[in-house]
């Protein structure tokens, strides 16, 4: 009997969905164009400088942007229509494209130039990572969501061999002008076919978040998340020591015997090679390994591929070396983020992610920068080896910060709770919104209360409330009053939108707790203008 592949948790099983397939194919094409762009950049860079640090500093300007520019493109990507946003970024890749593309071909390129037109591209770059990075849970059901992470890893992973084959084939036959100009048409082409995506955004009678409120929520959500906490602190550790094998990797190319455009190619396309190989294999490993072993373990096979890479005398063995850093980075970042996504519900998933990538790209441009440094200060060879070292080192430093340590809350949306009807108008901005909830509590369970509430405060902050508190009656023991400010009265019925399955458990443990006569007492209050309240 054939398995039923929308439903099986195979690694190619997402692709059985057909709107997962196209919107992958234009991912894939999209970073086709990516590591073309990386290739010749980078390549160009040493034609202009022999400078190591301006070399390297062509991986920091291309993912800088992500860090800066990260959160808000995150909140944009959730408050906008993601169809139109995303094909909106393939449009600016291709413009930018087109302005290299223009600059090299009139002779007028320059180090520093090429570096500001990199960061151009990577402001692109930053407005469509959050976005796909948030619409892939709503493509494929949850069982196949760690599958889906890894076939956008195989996409990444197959552009980083495709995209690098023909940037050097182009290179080398006709110049680096016409890889930036085939960037331009290819970033065209996955516009249009993201925007045959028939998307319909999930219809709310609330208005539309704003731009800064989104931003300080989404900012909120993550703070309150000692999940998100863990996983953002083992990413930045990973990247900023294992970037350093790719952004100097130009110079190990050209340092090899007989090195040049084409060793470079073949380096970066065995890293493809190895990512690939375990993004295929990542759904067997993770039945027989917990998340932290593989990132412990990808984080050590990937410094042993770094410093393979570093002594390697010759292209070939410097090539396994990139086929092993390759499979070990793919294990490691699919791990991550994974445990990113199960950590995210839909409404805040964009910002979430987009912090993610922040920390992410942050501390890839601030390796990329460090290495390079270290590197023109002692040598290539050292440089790679104390990278390696460092991701080593580092890891008993972490050894506390476990991925499965916090239980997966069940983030699927809940609509039991109905919304407060006012007994007067109020306008939607009116506010701030102060919510009192009075609960009477046996006096003998009060420690497992408090433990209840303080897991209450995380959930009202996370789905955006201003301030919690929770008041002790000094006069009776058993009587308690939970305090909640919300900004205005369209955030606070926000709040019960973004209600999930973990906050309804939540609820009915505070409820059970709960002794009165009848349920919590809850009353809102709305805050009046000074001198409105004066007037009365």
């Amino acid at each position: 009997m054939q398995a039923d592949n929308t439903t099986s948790s195979s690694a190619l099983a997402p692709l059985a969905h057909p709107v997962f397939r196209m919107l992958w194919s234009a991912w894939l094409i999209a970073n086709t164009c990516m590591w073309m762009n990386e290739v010749a950049a980078a390549w160009l860079m040493t034609s202009l400088t022999t400078s190591p640090v301006m070399v390297a500093l062509v991986q920091t300007a291309s993912t800088l942007p992500v860090f800066m520019l990260g959160l808000p493109s995150g909140a944009l990507a959730d408050i906008l229509d993601r169809r139109r946003y995303l094909m909106f970024t393939q449009f600016w890749v291709a413009g930018v494209a087109v302005l290299i593309s223009i600059t090299v071909a009139s002779g007028t390129m320059s180090a520093r130039m090429l570096l500001l037109l990199t960061f151009a591209n990577g402001i692109g770059l930053a407005m469509r990572m959050p976005v796909f990075a948030a619409i892939v849970p709503g493509l494929v059901p949850r069982t196949q969501l760690a599958p889906a992470i890894a076939l956008n890893g195989v996409a990444m992973n197959a552009s980083r061999i495709i995209g690098p084959i023909i940037a050097g084939a182009l290179i080398a036959s006709a110049g680096s002008v016409y890889v930036f100009a085939l960037n331009a048409v290819l970033s065209v082409v996955a516009g249009f076919v993201i925007l045959r995506w028939k998307h319909e955004p999930t219809p709310s009678a609330l208005p539309g978040e704003r731009f800064l409120g989104a931003i300080r929520v989404g900012v909120q959500f993550v703070r309150q998340s000692s999940r998100m906490h863990t996983v953002l602190l083992r990413v930045a550790l990973f990247f900023l020591q294992s970037i350093a094998v790719l952004a100097l990797l130009p110079l190990v190319a050209r340092a090899l015997p007989g090195g040049d455009a084409r060793s470079y190619t073949l380096l970066l396309a065995c890293l493809g090679v190895g990512a690939i190989g375990a993004a295929l294999l990542l759904p067997r490993l993770r039945q027989r390994m917990e998340f932290d072993r593989v990132v412990r373990d990808g984080t050590l096979l990937q410094s042993a591929a770094t410093a393979v890479v570093a002594f390697a005398p010759n292209v070939a063995v410097a090539a396994a070396g990139m086929i092993v850093a390759g499979a070990a980075w793919l294990a490691v970042a699919n791990t991550l983020s994974v445990s990113a996504q199960l950590s995210l519900p839909d409404w805040v998933r964009a910002r979430g992610m987009s912090i993610y990538q922040m920390a992410l790209m942050g501390s890839s441009a601030a390796g990329a920068a460090l290495w390079g440094q270290v590197a023109s200060l002692t040598d290539l060879r050292a440089s790679l080896v104390l990278a390696a070292a460092s991701g080593t080192l580092a890891l008993p430093l972490v050894r506390r910060f476990k991925l499965a340590a916090t239980a997966v809350e069940d983030l699927t949306p809940v609509h039991d709770l109905v919304p407060p009807v006012p007994g007067r108008p109020v306008a939607p901005d009116a506010g701030p919104v102060l919510v009192t909830i009075e609960y009477r509590i046996d006096p003998a369970r009060s420690a497992e209360f408090n433990a209840v509430m303080q897991a209450t405060r995380r959930s009202r902050l996370q789905r955006g409330a201003l301030a919690w508190e929770l008041f002790h009656d000094a006069s009776e023991a058993g009587r308690y009053i939970e305090y909640v400010i919300d900004e205005n009265w369209v955030e606070h019925l926000r709040r019960f939108d973004r209600l999930t399955a973990g906050d309804a458990a939540l609820r009915e443990q505070r409820l059970a707790l709960h002794v009165g006569d009848g349920p919590p007492v809850v009353s809102r209050f709305i805050a009046e203008p000074p001198g409105q309240a004066a007037s009365k």
